[in-house]
């Protein structure tokens, strides 16, 4: 009898101290105030004030096949509270395919910070949209050295998965090291999502409808491996082919093909 209540209370100790490695393994900051925020309640263009847009056709390092135009209501368009970023099918030439980059630059620019984005995902083999974030300043040169935060990537031939990941001179996808993670999501092309990170000084965490599936740790060994002590901006688009979102081809029949934004809400990082 003694001997079954020693082994009871050895596994009750051992529950409780494998709770605690896994509440020490996933660290999170919980104090966070509402610093910047865009809920879509107009109708048009986006609003100005909020949001700028890179343009052109480039190929954007990945050998993207869209060109991204500018305050162009037929790829950018506030409607019914939501935003929406087409890439549209326009049959032949340089402008084949189309579509909107959104960017926060200089006009919301964050260190640290709580992101949440709420959105539904186009669906379609070639689709590549994407909700990321990019140095405002480059401090510690171009990419990948001065960082890249992808909040939530989804490539349409992957149809139930997301991912989440970080790149900088030491880890990046260039040479294989990017930190990055992979999660299961279900019906992403017909229910809003809310797609997350917390940015502290310390982690960047991952998360899919306010669940935690990732967290990256500074190793706090320079700014190779961390540039994320910096001031970065969000970006919102949808991309067609390149190298991972044109793996298995563009499906011609998805277009035009959009992403939906309830909202966009950033929060500050408090002491």
């Amino acid at each position: 009898m003694k001997k079954s209540i020693y082994c009871l209370l050895l596994i009750a100790a051992s529950c409780c101290y494998m709770a605690d490695a896994q509440a020490q393994t996933i660290k999170r900051h919980k104090k966070w105030r509402l610093a910047w925020s865009d809920e879509f309640n107009g109708s048009g263009l986006p609003d100005s004030s909020k949001w700028g847009y890179q343009t052109g056709r480039s190929g954007w390092g990945n050998n993207e096949l869209q060109f991204y135009t500018a305050a162009d209501t037929s790829n950018a368009k506030v409607e019914n509270g939501r935003l929406y970023i087409t890439a549209r099918n326009n049959g032949s030439g340089d402008r084949q395919y189309t579509s909107a980059r959104m960017i926060t630059k200089n006009k919301g620019d964050w260190r640290y910070g709580k992101l949440e984005v709420r959105a539904k995902l186009p669906g379609g083999r070639g689709l590549w949209p994407a909700i990321w974030m990019l140095s405002a300043g480059n401090k510690y040169g171009g990419w990948p050295e001065s960082g890249e935060i992808d909040v939530m990537e989804h490539v349409g031939y992957m149809k139930d998965s997301i991912f989440g990941s970080l790149h900088s001179k030491t880890y990046n996808h260039i040479i294989g090291t990017q930190k990055t993670k992979g999660v299961f999501i279900k019906r992403p092309y017909d229910k809003f999502h809310v797609y997350a990170i917390e940015w502290t000084p310390d982690h960047i965490t991952f998360l899919l409808n306010r669940k935690v599936y990732y967290q990256v740790a500074n190793e706090h060994k320079g700014h190779e491996g961390w540039p994320f002590d910096q001031p970065f901006y969000l970006l919102l688009n949808v991309a067609v082919g390149g190298n991972w979102g044109g793996k298995e081809g563009v499906d011609e029949t998805v277009f035009p093909a959009a992403m939906q934004v309830d909202y966009v809400r950033m929060y500050d990082y408090v002491e």
